[in-house]
C-alpha cells in the first residue's frame, strides 16, 4: 500500500486555518496510527475522488501542463488524503496533481494523510479551495454558502476561518443574487467582479440582464458600468456613458491607500477648482459600524 518511510510533514498551514485540535480525527481505524500525519507513496487506484469538491472544472490544457511538468520534475507537494477503512483514502485537496498523476501513467502519488469524518472534510475540502488564486468570484462565493449553510458558520465565523475581512466576504455572498446567466458570464470571464458588484444593485433581474448585455456588447469598464447603473436608478436611463477626466496625480496615486484602508472602492470626484468630494460605500448596516471604527 505505502512506503513505510515516514517524510516531513507539510502543509500544515490548512490545519491552522481550521483550528485543529485533538478531536478533529474523529473517524477511526484501528491501522490508522500507523500512517496518520506521514506523508508516503501511495497507489493511484486506492485513492477516491473527493465527493465534497468544490471546484466543478478543471482545465485540460492546465492538466497536462502540470503531468509534463510532474513527469519531469515529480510531485513536488504532496496530496492531502484522508484514512478511510482498510486500505482506502479519499481526496482532501490536490486533485489536479492526482488527476495529472494518472494521465502520464504513474501508479503512485506521495500524500499526507490524515483523518476526518464527512463535515470536516466538507470544511477542509472547501477552506483549501478557497485560498486558491484562480477560483472563479461565482466559485468562490458558492464556497462560502456552502461554508455557511452546511458547517453552521456565521459570517463572521467564516471570515475568520478563511483569513478575509468581513466585507471581502459579504461582497462575494451578494454575487449569489444575480441572475445565472450573469453568474455564468461571470465564471466565463465575459465579465469582472467588480460588474458583478454593480449590477447587485439593480432589483430587477430584467434590467440586470439588459445591462449586462450591453457591457458584454459595448465592452463597458467597471466604472462605464457603475456610471450606467447610476444612471438607472437615477431615472435616466439615456444618459451617455462617458468617461470621467482623469484625476490629479496627487489624488489618483493616494486612491489605492483609500481602497486598502477602509476595504471598500472609495470614490474621489474633483471639480476644475479643485474641490471635491471623498464616497465611501458600505454593504449593510454592519459594514457601516465597520468603517465608522475605521474613522475614529
Amino acid at each position: 500500500m505505502a512506503k513505510a518511510t515516514k517524510k516531513q510533514a507539510l502543509g500544515r498551514g490548512l490545519s491552522a486555518l481550521l483550528k485543529e485540535t485533538a478531536d478533529v480525527n474523529s473517524a477511526s481505524d484501528k491501522n490508522a496510527d500507523k500512517v496518520v500525519g506521514s506523508i508516503v507513496e501511495i497507489d493511484l487506484n486506492l485513492i477516491e475522488v473527493n465527493p465534497y469538491q468544490p471546484r466543478t472544472y478543471f482545465d485540460e490544457e492546465a492538466l497536462r501542463e502540470l503531468a509534463s511538468s510532474i513527469k519531469e520534475l515529480g510531485v513536488i507537494q504532496p496530496i492531502t488524503v484522508r484514512k478511510l477503512a482498510e486500505d482506502k483514502f479519499q481526496l482532501v485537496s490536490g486533485e489536479r496533481r492526482f488527476r495529472a498523476s494518472k494521465l502520464i501513467g504513474n501508479t503512485k502519488v506521495p500524500a499526507y494523510i490524515r483523518i476526518a469524518n464527512d463535515q470536516e472534510m466538507l470544511e477542509m475540502a472547501l477552506v483549501e479551495n478557497i485560498q486558491r488564486k484562480n477560483l472563479d468570484p461565482i466559485e468562490v462565493a458558492l464556497s462560502y454558502q456552502r461554508l455557511i449553510d452546511e458547517i453552521k458558520l456565521t459570517q463572521e465565523e467564516l471570515s475568520t476561518r478563511v483569513g478575509k475581512k468581513r466585507s471581502t466576504v459579504t461582497n462575494y455572498l451578494r454575487l449569489l443574487k444575480l441572475d445565472p446567466i450573469i453568474q455564468t458570464g461571470m465564471r466565463d470571464g465575459f465579465i469582472s467582479m467588480g460588474h458583478g458588484r454593480a449590477l447587485i444593485n439593480i432589483d430587477s433581474e430584467l434590467e440586470q440582464l439588459n445591462i449586462y448585455e450591453k457591457i458584454v456588447r459595448d465592452k463597458l469598464s467597471v466604472r462605464q458600468t457603475e456610471d450606467l447603473v447610476r444612471a438607472y436608478k437615477n431615472g435616466d436611463d439615456a444618459k451617455p456613458i462617458t468617461k470621467k477626466k482623469p484625476l490629479p496625480v496627487a489624488i489618483s496615486s493616494s486612491i489605492k491607500g483609500f481602497h486598502d484602508f477602509f476595504d471598500a472602492k472609495v470614490d474621489v470626484a474633483v471639480n476644475d477648482k479643485g474641490k471635491g468630494k471623498i464616497s465611501i460605500p458600505f454593504d449593510s448596516i454592519e459594514d457601516f459600524n465597520r468603517i465608522k471604527k475605521l474613522l475614529k
